[in-house]
């Protein structure tokens, strides 16, 4: 079985690749530097020229401040490239696994939104994200879209520089006070659980729309508490209110998503907390791997 990933030196695209290659695949990762979804051309080349069981597509223009800046461009990732995607797995039969996100929600929620809530973005990136969504349902119905929250992985999100975990680590090193927001409210959600996730339910072929996260919520705050305090660290943190950091583009203040689609076959997600105390603890492992091989490289 073939399975192509697109952006695989991400931080879900990165656990994707170790998830999958412990199972009977054949993997073709590609950097985002290697195939440009928004040139249709070359993703039927290169489809064409692999005919995978499966594409799996990470990429995505989602600095969110820069998406109000530049339509165009978020467009032309977030839509046209998967629109593309899309046209070039009809002709090859192949399945295509798309990611999307909450912020197609405006958050006036006070509870889990679901598949069949209607969408009611606030910007320019959501509004990208949930055309995107509709141009892959629009064009191949052999498809998984996923709606995830609150990404942060082991390898980093190289496009934001960083996740908001090591920013708030490499805060706590600082010194500095930190102040986080307490009224936006979310599930952060451990990649390596999604990757786990969807390598699952790309087995199931229940083609269709799916919220996938950690199970529970909590502000950005509590988020960041909940950090320090599995890292032992002591670090002068405020809540504070999104007013305080003033920002042409609105975000929205609830965005949990209901996974009770995903449970009706059998999937589950781990709990935000347990799941980052992993996360944690993969990085420790990850730090003192290097620390050995910089060692020996000096012997």
């Amino acid at each position: 079985m073939k399975i192509v990933i697109i952006g695989a030196n991400g931080q879900l695209g990165s656990d994707l690749c170790r998830v999958l290659a412990a199972q009977n695949v054949s993997l073709f990762p590609f950097l985002h530097r290697d195939l440009d979804i928004t040139n249709a051309t070359q993703v039927d080349q290169v489809l064409d020229s692999i005919r995978p069981a499966a594409v799996i597509n990470t990429a995505a223009y989602h600095k969110v401040e820069e998406c109000e800046q530049q339509p165009a461009l978020s467009f032309g990732v977030n839509a046209i490239g998967p629109r593309n995607l899309a046209l070039a797995c009809r002709c090859n039969n192949t399945v295509l696994v798309h990611f999307s996100t909450d912020y197609v929600f405006d958050g006036a929620h006070s509870q889990p939104y679901t598949e069949t809530d209607l969408p009611h973005p606030l910007n320019v990136y959501g509004v990208s994200k949930l055309a995107g969504e509709s141009m892959v349902a629009l064009t191949w119905e052999r498809h998984f879209v996923i709606r995830t929250c609150g990404l942060y992985g082991v390898a980093g999100s190289s496009g934001k520089g960083g996740n908001f975990v090591e920013t708030m680590l490499r805060k706590a090193v600082e010194g500095a006070p930190i102040g986080v927001v307490n009224d936006q409210v979310l599930t952060p959600t451990f990649t390596g659980d999604l990757a786990e996730t969807v390598a699952r339910l790309l087995g199931t072929e229940v083609y269709g729309l799916y919220h996938i996260s950690a199970e529970g919520q909590c502000s950005w705050h509590e988020f960041a508490r909940k950090i320090f305090e599995l890292e032992g660290l002591k670090v002068n943190l405020t809540p504070v209110r999104t007013g305080e950091f003033p920002s042409a583009v609105r975000r929205p203040a609830y965005s949990v998503l209901s996974k009770e689609k995903l449970k009706r076959l059998g999937i589950t997600m781990a709990r935000w907390e347990e799941a980052l105390g992993r996360y944690l603890a993969a990085r420790r492992d990850r730090r003192e791997l290097r620390t050995v091989w910089r060692d020996r490289s000096r012997v």
